[in-house]
């Protein structure tokens, strides 16, 4: 099973599991406290969190995904939750809860509706917080939500620059609207291999991704090294697109570090989430020297000796190199592909 399809069907399980208590709740809140209506909730929950999270992870989320994104954030919405009430209107019409406990089907027209708007104004929601957490990311999301950046805090983090080669000469061929098009585009296939190895999109800067991973799970199988390598797969089954629509081949350089980080919301009209600290100076700093080494890649040694095992993609050990703001340098591990310039 494929890490994508694995952390899909994670949500769908969770899904599932928040839909039946809701379905619960949702007939406790008209009354119905009986055994039985409560097991009818339930089923009403488990029917409409499968249809609508398969719905959503598989189609919405997939084949839809590129057609989807072209809309604008209302209008996302709005079809989003068109798609759900004519789901629950569904179920709700036809009563499956009662026929797959044994009941009998109830009547009563008052009991649809008031059970339809209550369970199509939960989907509005959940599908705005879907869509919020697309826009600021899941778990910058969670993190306002339970306040874990509140104060300021320190951890151990992976941090991973990531940058298109040779944006700078096309941004003066294609323009201001074509290099923006074409940086939206390429970041987009990216992020997604980002999410399939447990990483958090920190930041986009010009023609920069920042991705970080806190030190548990970034140290799983080399997750970091390993979501580069992925990266520059996408890319390169992309490429021949990118070539024909903006006479470009897809090149990303790289760099990698581990250390602390301070990690706390800032800010007041737009609050954010941001990292500072030594670490994000020296990735940076890694990274522009990575245009300049095989590879496009390169990484502490601090970073690789975290790993939990040794990793799948063949490096080579540079040596200490001179680097800006360290006086002593740093040392540095290579991968062994084609350079990439």
């Amino acid at each position: 099973m494929n890490a994508r399809l694995e952390r899909k069907l994670r949500y769908l399980a969770a899904i599932i599991a928040v839909g039946t208590i809701v379905g619960i709740a949702v007939n406790l809140a008209q009354g119905r406290t009986s055994p039985s209506s409560i097991v009818v909730g339930a089923a009403y929950g488990l029917q409409m969190c499968i249809a609508i999270g398969g719905l959503e992870l598989f189609v919405l989320d997939g084949r839809l995904r590129t057609r989807l994104r072209a809309l604008s954030f209302t209008a996302n919405l709005l079809v989003r939750s068109a798609i759900y009430a004519a789901i629950i209107t569904l179920i709700q019409s036809l009563q499956l809860g009662e026929v797959i406990v044994g009941l009998p089907r109830d009547p009563a027209p008052q009991t649809f509706w008031s059970g339809f708007v209550l369970s199509a104004a939960i989907a509005v929601v959940m599908n705005l917080g879907f869509s919020i957490a697309n826009i600021i990311g899941p778990k910058a999301l969670l993190n306002f939500i339970t306040g874990r950046y509140h104060s300021p805090v320190e951890e151990n983090r992976f941090v991973l620059f990531v940058d298109i080669a040779g944006s700078t000469g096309l941004a003066e061929r294609l323009g201001g609207v074509g290099i923006h098009r074409f940086l939206d585009r390429t970041f987009r296939l990216p992020t997604l291999v980002v999410v399939d190895y447990r990483g958090e999109v920190l930041n986009y800067v010009g023609d920069e991704v920042i991705v970080t991973w806190r030190e548990s799970s970034g140290a799983i199988e080399g997750r970091p090294l390993q979501c580069f390598m992925a990266m520059r797969e996408a890319l390169a089954q992309a490429s021949s697109r990118f070539e024909s629509e903006f006479g470009a081949v897809l090149k990303i350089r790289g760099s990698l570090h581990f250390g602390p980080v301070i990690v706390g919301e800032i800010g007041n009209v737009k609050r954010a989430i941001v990292f500072n600290g030594d670490v994000m100076n020296t990735a940076a700093s890694l990274e522009e020297l990575s245009r300049k080494v095989d590879g496009g890649f390169l990484a502490s040694r601090a970073a690789m000796e975290r790993f939990s095992s040794p990793p799948r993609v063949a490096t080579c050990d540079l040596g200490r190199m001179p680097i800006r703001g360290r006086a002593d340098g740093i040392d540095v591990v290579g991968i062994d592909v084609p350079a990439q310039t």
